[in-house]
């Protein structure tokens, strides 16, 4: 592992005004500290905010603010998230083993790198390690990566299964850097690759992420769902986290979906919501809907399968929202 400097910092304005380039924030430490062992990170600097007086959960007339610091367990048994957010709460139980998730932080769950064997193998080439180096994965082992706007540039997939559950919510990610604090929307905070994959998120050199801001809990009946290879420690090949509110007269009043496993970011399924909005709540309906969505996929020939295990899963966790 490369040498480094490391300082703790007391508040989040210490942590921004010791920010410089070839400085890394550390938070729980679960996706860094693996990468700086394998020389794919390796920061002249790490200032660590994992201890700023940012791991609250409060709520805030009705919406819910959540600390970045709050560590993932702490924010899945939170009463107060189970009761509001059940989805959000399943998404984060369904992610990584419980070692993980009791050190993680919200912060860290939403910025952590994608697990493509490339990007994290620092012999092979990636263009979100070198930019224009190339992306062997198209021609390799691309099955388990993405069908949704991929480019020739990457086509990664980002892990994190509260980010899907937390775009689906339409949450605030309230953000504070050298330019001033500013909020930004989910999805908004991560961005397809296009012909920067080494770009994650929206966020800027020296950015901070302070807070998850939680709207009120949404009308309708919410799930997370996530199919992977194995029943726990295991990424998603396709997750969804969805909201569906019937009216009595069977007609659909609202829909969101939200997918994870398949993208470079959590991809919001606005197709598919928009062709079901009015519509009624039907599994034909439903099946029209997903098959709307993915007429957008472009799969590679081993990650093909993505394209019906996805309208499967849209369809049959619709269909139980519905029931």
């Amino acid at each position: 592992m490369k040498p480094f400097d490391y300082t703790r910092a007391a508040s989040a304005a210490q942590a921004v005004r010791e920010y410089a380039p070839g400085t890394m924030y550390l938070g729980g430490g679960t996706n860094l500290v693996d990468l700086m062992r394998l020389g794919v990170a390796e920061p002249d600097r790490l200032v660590d905010v994992s201890r700023l007086p940012l791991d609250t959960i409060e709520s805030v007339r009705d919406r819910v603010r959540v600390g970045a610091a709050v560590r993932n367990t702490d924010l899945a048994v939170d009463p107060m998230i189970r009761a509001r957010y059940p989805m959000l709460a399943r998404a984060v139980l369904t992610g990584a083993s419980g070692q993980v998730r009791n050190v993680a932080t919200v912060a860290g769950n939403l910025l952590q790198r994608t697990r493509c064997a490339y990007f994290q193998d620092v012999t092979r080439p990636c263009n979100k390690r070198r930019p224009g180096s190339g992306c062997p994965a198209i021609a390799g082992d691309h099955t388990n990566l993405a069908i949704f706007g991929a480019s020739e540039a990457c086509v990664a997939t980002h892990p994190s299964d509260m980010a899907v559950a937390l775009a689906a919510l339409e949450a605030e990610v309230h953000v504070t850097g050298p330019g001033g604090d500013r909020i930004i929307p989910m999805p908004g905070l991560h961005r397809l690759p296009g012909e920067e994959p080494e770009r994650d998120t929206v966020l800027e050199p020296g950015d901070l992420i302070t807070a998850v801001e939680l709207p009120p809990p949404p009308t309708g009946a919410t799930v997370y769902r996530k199919v992977r290879e194995r029943a726990s420690f295991a990424f998603a090949l396709v997750s969804i986290a969805a909201v569906l509110d019937v009216g009595e007269d069977g007609v659909v009043a609202g829909c969101r979906i939200a997918l994870g496993g398949v993208a470079h970011a959590p991809w919001r399924a606005e197709r598919a919501e928009q062709a079901l909005i009015g519509g009624p709540a039907t599994g034909e309906a439903f099946l029209r809907a997903a098959e709307a969505e993915l007429e957008q996929a472009g799969p590679l020939p081993r990650n093909a399968y993505k394209v019906p295990l996805t309208r499967n899963l849209i369809v049959s966790t619709l269909e139980g929202l519905a029931s």
